[in-house]
């Protein structure tokens, strides 16, 4: 059987440092805000090439607590509105919506699956405050188009890095683009921890230093509360897992991009829609998504010849339930990618055989 991913696998190549990280941990007796998470927080920014991370509980968390700031120092207000992708999990849309915010939906394009940038400016309004772009699937969904649309309009570009670590724009790094990123650590993402955990990224001391407060019960000074915050925190052992899997992030992407490059070049079933990436450095290939007509039928072949794959996502934001006054609406190219993709194993630890054997299933499906 070759698992969808093999988390086993992946962790164990690192078991012996992830271990005596642990234990130090464990033998230092401070569990919550201490030397691990300082360490690994300047660890993440230096890696993103910005001037501040801010380690929280979860990926959700890290962009919720984005758009809570910003409205705490009066950039935002209940009621603005956020331009997101309508392909997106639903993450992305729950953290603008929980802060009393709007979500407005924008197609994506059908090459890349990220916002289709073309299409954004008729979605701009007067209480338009940002665009959130998300790096779906580990391509970068940032460009200078999309950058000089948001000064034209003012808005704040916030990136949901979620599935992005170590992604390249010109040289920049996913979590550097905009004003603010969001990253997920859950623990199949190409940066994962044992547990959830999530950071945001930002070079704005100030958006920093209140991000890090609201995540701390709306605390900078212990028993004093600035504002109404939460409890979002990323603990002591998992920031020392991170930082120790940090090291190898950007040879594990490498790993990912040659396995992309052989699906690429190999999978050649006419009934197979390949993914595209814009350059190389651009794309870290959290998940290798194809897409068919015969969605179904496909995976039930590829089970039958012991591979396993996901389905990334199956019904969009805008047709669940959680958004049901959505429902009625109709957004063709999101719903058409939502009813065909399906996701191939890839995963820094797949062997070469392996790799072979999921291209040898393709092409005789």
């Amino acid at each position: 059987m070759i698992p969808f991913l093999n988390l086993g696998n992946v962790n164990a190549r690192h078991r012996d440092e992830i271990v005596s990280a642990m234990i130090r941990v464990l033998d230092s007796g401070w569990y919550i805000l201490g030397n691990e998470v300082r360490a690994f927080e300047k660890k993440f920014a230096d890696y993103c090439g910005v001037s501040h991370a801010i380690g929280v509980a979860n990926g959700l968390d890290a962009l919720t607590l984005i758009f809570k700031a910003y409205m705490e120092l009066g950039l935002m207000s209940e009621g603005d509105e956020v331009i997101v992708p309508a392909n997106t999990y639903i993450a992305s849309m729950l953290a603008v919506s929980a802060n009393r915010l709007i979500p407005v939906p924008v197609e994506p394009h059908p090459d890349t699956f990220n916002i289709d940038i073309k299409q954004i400016e008729e979605s701009i309004s007067p209480r338009t405050k940002a665009i959130m772009v998300v790096h779906l699937y580990g391509q970068i969904g940032y460009s200078d188009e999309l950058q000089k649309l948001a000064d034209k309009y003012g808005l704040k570009v916030i990136e949901d890095s979620a599935q992005a670590h170590g992604a390249l724009s010109q040289g920049k790094r996913a979590g550097s683009l905009g004003d603010a990123s969001g990253f997920s650590f859950y623990p199949g993402k190409n940066l994962g921890a044992l547990g959830d955990g999530g950071a945001v990224t930002t070079n704005d001391a100030e958006l920093a230093h209140t991000i890090r407060a609201l995540g701390n019960y709306g605390s900078k000074v212990k028993y004093e509360n600035l504002f109404k915050g939460a409890n979002s925190r990323l603990d002591e052992l998992q920031a020392a897992i991170l930082s120790v899997k940090i090291q190898y992030l950007d040879h594990d992407n490498q790993r990912r991009r040659v396995i992309a490059k052989q699906y690429l070049e190999s999978i050649c079933n006419p009934k197979l829609n390949l993914p595209k990436s814009i350059s190389p450095e651009s794309h870290v290939w959290h998940l290798f998504v194809v897409r068919t007509e015969q969605r179904d039928v496909f995976q039930q072949h590829l089970k039958d010849k012991a591979i396993g794959t996901v389905i990334h996502y199956p019904v969009p934001p805008h047709k669940q339930q959680a958004y049901g006054e959505w429902n009625v609406r109709s957004y063709p190219v999101t719903e058409e990618i939502h009813r065909t993709v399906l996701s191939l194993p890839i995963d820094p630890s797949m062997s070469d055989d392996e790799v072979r054997a999921v291209i040898d299933a393709c092409n005789c499906y």
